[in-house]
């Protein structure tokens, strides 16, 4: 069945967010909805008491899509279901016309082509943004309202199996976090007394890359790439977020991402700066980029590369770690190596630390199953979509 079809600005309009100041937060009033809430529903809310025109307020079951951020994470439209709230800048209110489109059908018509989003957006290191007026020229099917119900209740059904299986991970995550604070406490606080030491105290070097010209592709298997923020903004490992390095560049050997370095985003926004991963495994031929650096620890440091990594991304630490970031009004934050090493960390016994690593490498085994069962039930809810905006569902 072929459907006929609308660009997004013939059947709905988009209300931008309002860019409310530092200055205009408080600590009561209403919520200010960031793209950070729409897609994590951890992050703290900013709230105020300013007084805004009817548009920026929202309340359950508005459609909000998120024009700006890092390509394949922020980008998408949502459901608000956490009561009345302010819109803030870089996300759109979506007001769907109701004779026209189902809200529902509306929100899975919008995230199946966000890749064509994401190919007409622009912007610099780790942040693109997509014009109102590119959006609004992209097209999408308009089925009839009957079978737009349809099939927004068929993939309705196939969501809240990922849903359920991103909930069973998301809890596996949680139990390590527990973890780590039963074995170790918050090392911001350090209920337990350990030893405390400044991070370059206990490393030997703090390793940096480069930025060769590259392209916007991924390296392939036999080429050298360099990593992109992307493969440590999320504090896990994507070897998969980089790009390939124009004219036949050779990295040098000590820039190379080997298994077992522990990687650490020095600028990015207030918001992800200051990210450190761990490396599990890693293909050849990646380099690091000037934007990521690598904590060397040294041989007499007392202190194991998968602690020093869970402890960095407690929520005191990140905290910590983001108030040494500095930069001018408007650029990305940016952690020095002279700020970072004076950054305070707890050094537990190192047979303490075994037994914690133990532990991760036995939660890996466990994570892993579950990523099988969320990448199943993914690539059914992705069949479903496309079979139904191809008229095949």
């Amino acid at each position: 069945m072929t459907y006929k079809t609308a660009s997004i600005g013939e059947v709905c309009d988009l209300v931008n967010g309002r860019a409310f100041k530092p200055s205009e937060w408080s600590n009561n009033g209403l919520p200010i909805v960031r793209i950070q809430n729409l897609n994590d529903h951890s992050k703290e809310f900013n709230y105020t008491t300013v007084k805004v025109p009817g548009k920026y307020y929202i309340d359950d079951g508005e459609l909000l899509f998120s024009w700006s951020g890092t390509p394949g994470t922020s980008f998408g439209a949502f459901f608000w279901d956490r009561g009345k709230a302010l819109l803030n800048q870089h996300i759109f209110k979506v007001l769907p016309d109701p004779d026209i489109l189902i809200k529902a059908y509306f929100r899975y018509a919008l995230n199946s082509i966000l890749w064509q989003v994401i190919s007409q957006s622009h912007g610099g290191v780790g942040l693109q943004h997509i014009t109102k007026k590119k959006l609004e020229a992209l097209t999408i099917p308009i089925p009839p309202l009957e079978e737009q119900r349809r099939i927004a209740a068929i993939l309705d059904k196939a969501d809240e199996i990922r849903k359920k299986r991103r909930e069973a991970i998301a809890l596996a995550d949680e139990y390590l976090r527990s973890a780590f604070l039963d074995m170790f406490g918050d090392p911001v606080t350090n209920p337990k007394g350990w030893e405390v030491k400044k991070l370059g105290d206990v490393l030997e070097s703090i390793g940096s890359g480069t930025s060769p010209v590259c392209e916007t592709s991924e390296a392939k298997p036999d080429e050298w790439g360099v990593l992109k923020l992307g493969a440590v903004t999320y504090c896990t490992y994507n070897q998969d977020e980089n790009k390939a390095v124009k004219n036949g560049y050779k990295p040098k050997a000590n820039i190379e991402v080997n298994a077992g370095d522990v990687l650490f985003t020095r600028k990015n926004t207030y918001d992800l700066v200051g990210a450190t991963a761990y490396v599990w495994e890693t293909r050849p031929k990646l380099a690091l980029p000037d934007l990521i650096f690598r904590l060397n620890l040294s041989d007499n440091s007392k202190m194991l590369p998968i602690f020093l990594w869970q402890m960095m991304i407690r929520q005191g630490m990140r905290s910590r770690i983001k108030a040494l970031a500095n930069g001018a009004a408007g650029s990305m934050p940016n952690i020095s190596k002279s700020r970072l090493k004076t950054l305070e960390v707890i050094r537990p016994p190192l047979k303490l630390q075994e037994k914690f690593v133990e532990f991760v490498n036995r939660h890996r085994g466990h994570l892993s199953h579950q990523n099988e069962y969320y990448s199943e039930s993914d690539n059914l809810f992705n069949s479903l979509t496309q079979r139904a905006f191809r008229g095949e569902l």
